[in-house]
């Protein structure tokens, strides 16, 4: 029964506001702030059982009063009031006690790759980044490009960004995989629709301290940058490209004119990129975890189709199709398919979690 498993954590609740007020407690400031944080983070889910039990309680009352005549319509009233409160109540509580991924908080590093299609799957790179960024803007996040490399016909060969805010990787980490785009290039004089590919890997931004890196492990070149950037790009030796030797992992940065600042961002990637492939690895070892997935296993499957001569965008994981596909991108509307993914997503660890 729900109400059980509620019970532990009223519990624990409890138990941490008596230490937090015991004297042995207040004296120490880093058990005291360790526990202050677990109430805080308890409080959510103890507030919802407080009031589903309270609920419980009082439908138990009214069904008891069933039987008296004198308090049967009294009672029948109770019931239609309260009797429907409990679906939604219980769905609420069902979510609050999902395993929170530890990455939800995180900031992200974006990046958004031309695949099959030469430069319309270039062109795509950019409108979806412009995508992304019109999203950001609603959602109050900053972007912080890291790295570009822009292709002849006016798209960009690859995107990399760093985005801030508040649950940015909780909503961009359904992003990560296959982007295929059908539309009639600008260059096709006969109207034909082609069809392009482009991938995107969402990683979470990791502080420094959390993954470490020989610098031995390291294979470090400088060289001169190329293409366009001002007078300076082409005569000073500003980009920087490291290689992982363990993994292979190469990053190159070469946006900014200083070679400092160019190692500093081709290191953070790096590092997002290290800890992106430690998830992955974790997650093909618990075959139980990587059922629950909607996006974090496999990166290499198509996950989502934009169709722009039937206004359509498709996400295949989910069998989601939506004829809106001009206001969702040039609007910033992703939630439009980012929510239903996140509601399956919930119901698939609701249901393997058997709550």
């Amino acid at each position: 029964m729900l109400a059980d498993k509620l019970t532990p954590f009223i519990n624990r609740y409890e138990e941490l506001g008596e230490l937090l007020s015991s004297p042995d407690i207040t004296s120490d400031i880093k058990r005291m702030t360790t526990l202050s944080k677990e109430q805080s983070s308890l409080l959510p889910i103890v507030e919802k059982a407080r009031e589903y039990k309270a609920i419980l309680a009082e439908i138990a009352d009214a069904k008891a009063m069933l039987g008296d005549s004198d308090m049967f319509e009294m009672a029948k009233e109770e019931l239609r009031s309260l009797e429907p409160k409990i679906p939604q109540l219980e769905n609420d509580i069902k979510l609050l006690l999902l395993p929170k991924d530890p990455n939800d908080d995180r900031n992200i590093i974006v990046e958004l790759r031309a695949g099959a299609g030469g430069d319309e799957a270039a062109i795509f790179v950019g409108n979806l980044f412009e995508a992304y960024t019109r999203y950001a803007d609603l959602k109050g996040w900053k972007i912080e490009l890291m790295s570009s490399s822009p292709s002849d016909a006016g798209g960009y060969k690859e995107i990399i960004a760093l985005i801030k805010g508040d649950q940015v990787y909780s909503r961009l980490k359904y992003e990560g995989g296959t982007h295929r785009v059908q539309r009639v290039p600008a260059t096709e004089s006969q109207g034909r629709v082609h069809t392009s590919a482009i991938t995107v890997a969402v990683m979470p931004e990791v502080d420094d301290v959390e993954i470490e890196i020989n610098e031995n492990d390291l294979k470090i070149d400088v060289m001169r940058s190329s293409g366009c950037g001002g007078q300076s790009v082409n005569t000073t030796d500003s980009a920087v490209r490291i290689t992982h030797l363990p993994t292979g992992l190469v990053v190159t940065n070469q946006d900014q004119k200083s070679q400092h600042k160019n190692r500093e961002k081709a290191m953070k990637v790096l590092k997002a990129r290290l800890y992106d492939l430690e998830m992955q690895e974790a997650l093909a070892k618990d075959s139980a975890n990587r059922s629950a997935q909607v996006v974090t296993g496999d990166r290499s499957g198509r996950i989502r189709t934009y169709n722009y001569p039937q206004n359509r965008i498709s996400d295949h994981r989910i069998g989601l199709t939506l004829y809106r596909l001009a206001e969702i991108m040039h609007g910033g509307l992703l939630d439009e398919i980012i929510e239903p993914l996140i509601a399956d997503h919930q119901a698939k660890i609701v249901e393997a979690a058997g709550l």
